[in-house]
């Protein structure tokens, strides 16, 4: 099972929106350096929205090219579209992607059956250990514990992202899946407090800006060290929140531009953090300890 501090990796790219490979290559080796347990490739933080199937892939194969084994690679896969998906997880399957991340159907808003049939039809489809993601205040579909607790039960699906920031889901999901099943945190604010209450790591766009930081947190609250965890998530704090100051993966890639990590590429319609967020975002950096 793979623990503790996962990184959402940005996806960099030139000012015409290219992806940028040396960057990519760089990015991964300042994570590996750090500590980052895990790397996510081409997860929503990597503009996996924006990017066609072949980028994607080739996004996927060259994370894990450049990772050459160091350090595990959870490859995003998902899609609103049940044969897309399954395209995008035998692609990351084949580049040989420890497992996978599917954000649940976006725009669509399938039932509750439909989740689970939607997922899985994928994991018996590719023969990879697959991770839910559920994040409703971007898709407009709520995974609810019910469902996923019965999707813990398909074989190759392993876990599941909840960023929903709601805590009691945790302890239901913790519950009903069992300790087999593993639960990361989507959300960096309450990150920490999942951890605490039995989550297996967090999935985070902080650990962008914070690698080192985010590893030292998420280790201590996995050794059930609250009184170091939250000293150092109270560090972190404005950081959390200044990151989510205009849609994500915004702010995160500016952040990494401001710091010399990337270009000021991004693919519209997302734009660059306009200028009134910066000098915020810029002090929570500061406060942070990242420039």
């Amino acid at each position: 099972m793979i623990q503790g501090n996962v990184v959402a990796l940005v996806t960099p790219m030139h000012a015409d929106g290219a992806v940028d490979y040396d960057a990519l290559r760089k990015l991964v080796e300042w994570h590996i350096d750090q500590g980052t347990d895990a790397i996510v490739s081409v997860g929503t933080t990597g503009e996996s929205a924006t990017l066609d199937e072949k980028e994607h892939c080739e996004v996927i194969a060259r994370t894990l090219e450049y990772a050459a084994g160091r350090i595990p690679v959870i490859a995003g896969t998902g899609a609103n579209a049940t044969t897309e998906a399954i395209r995008l997880t035998r692609c990351a399957a084949d580049s040989g992607a420890d497992a996978c991340l599917l954000v649940t159907p976006y725009y669509n808003k399938p039932t509750q059956e439909g989740l689970y049939l939607h997922h899985r039809a994928i994991a018996e489809a590719v023969d990879i250990p697959q991770i839910l993601y559920n994040v409703p205040g971007r898709t407009a579909c709520d995974m609810l514990p019910e469902t996923a607790i019965r999707l813990s039960k398909v074989e190759n699906i392993v876990g599941i992202k909840e960023a929903t920031g709601d805590l009691d889901r945790i302890t239901a999901i913790r519950e009903g899946a069992g300790e087999n099943f593993a639960i990361y945190s989507g959300d960096d604010a309450t990150g920490c407090e999942a951890m605490l209450r039995g989550a297996n790591g967090v999935i985070s766009v902080t650990t962008n800006v914070m690698p080192a930081a985010m590893k030292r947190l998420c280790d201590a609250a996995l050794s059930g060290d609250r009184e170091k965890a939250e000293a150092t998530d109270a560090l972190l704090a404005p950081l959390h929140q200044k990151l989510f100051i205009e849609s994500n993966p915004i702010p995160v890639k500016w952040a990494l531009h401001e710091m010399g990590m990337i270009g000021e590429g991004i693919r519209l319609p997302l734009t660059w953090l306009s200028e009134p967020c910066r000098e915020p975002l810029r002090e929570a950096m500061r406060q942070a300890g990242a420039l």
